[in-house]
């Protein structure tokens, strides 16, 4: 009889082994960002707390991810070091009245809720704990997306860290001054529906000059995927990357021409400052 060999198949350690996160409020964004914590083995499953609002969903998630999922936040938080408010911006007042007993000033807060300024967090808490503010958008759905983080007033270097590790799980991070996160609200947050227009109107384009539908969209896809990756991993500015595909006399520089004609330019950058205007109008109630 031979011998049968037997491969020990070895699961690689936590890369943060002693920090424990709960998701307050799991539901697109949250639940996008603890699948992401999960397949990234940023925490084990039992370093990771969440809570949704019904006790069906949090059995049905528990069972899903392996993890502890319930409805009460309060017992979430005190179980925690970093604390994820995933709620709706007008919700996180009473979500914070509500955990206020576990807040205390070793502990971190992540708030993805738009327009909630670090100051608003705090004071709620009642304590000088580390509090940062975060905008990701819809693509970290595919681990492709962007997050600007902005400290609040208590955050310290290694708590800047920790939220930079916890968000590249989906992603890149920006670091910004909180001045400027309605304007990261305005052109990442808002950007990826101005891009699907973009997108959109090629591939309608495409359709127009013969092409079937399906490789229209897909030729008008992959090569605005292909472009901004020439711009993130070349480092060119974006003209330059345009001249050089605008060869003289040729049938880019008269498509230009009609971008031009037509106010593309123009019109993209009053979208980022409406929708800009727009955050800034949500932050001030």
């Amino acid at each position: 009889m031979s011998e049968e060999t037997y491969l020990e198949v070895v699961t690689p350690a936590p890369a943060m082994p002693s920090l424990r996160i709960a998701v307050l409020g799991t539901g697109k964004m949250g639940g996008i960002l603890l699948q992401a914590f999960l397949k990234n083995n940023l925490v084990g499953p039992d370093q990771i707390f969440a809570t949704v609002q019904h006790p069906d969903r949090a059995q049905a998630l528990s069972a899903q991810y392996g993890i502890e999922v319930g409805i009460d936040n309060l017992v979430a938080a005190s179980q925690a070091d970093v604390i994820l408010l995933g709620v709706k911006p007008v919700q996180v007042p009473a979500l914070l009245d509500k955990i206020r007993p576990a807040l205390s000033p070793g502990k971190l807060i992540l708030s993805i809720a738009a327009s909630v300024k670090t100051h608003s967090i705090e004071e709620a808490a009642g304590c000088d704990i580390a509090v940062i503010r975060a905008m990701p958008n819809t693509p970290s759905m595919l681990a492709a997306g962007v997050t600007a983080l902005c400290p609040g007033r208590f955050v310290s270097e290694e708590q800047m860290l920790i939220a930079q590790k916890v968000f590249q799980t989906v992603g890149r991070t920006v670091v910004v001054d909180e001045k400027h996160m309605d304007a990261v609200t305005g052109l990442s947050g808002s950007g990826p529906a101005y891009i699907y227009i973009i997108i959109e109107a090629l591939a309608e384009a495409g359709v127009n000059v013969g092409l079937p539908r399906d490789v229209a969209t897909l030729l008008a896809a992959q090569t605005t995927l292909g472009s901004a990756r020439m711009v993130l991993e070349t480092g060119y500015h974006p003209a330059l990357l345009k001249d050089a595909v605008t060869t003289p006399a040729g049938c880019t520089v008269d498509g230009i021409l009609e971008l031009e004609e037509g106010g593309l330019r123009v019109t993209l950058i009053k979208a980022v400052k409406r929708a800009t205007q727009r955050a800034k109008e949500l932050a001030n109630g």
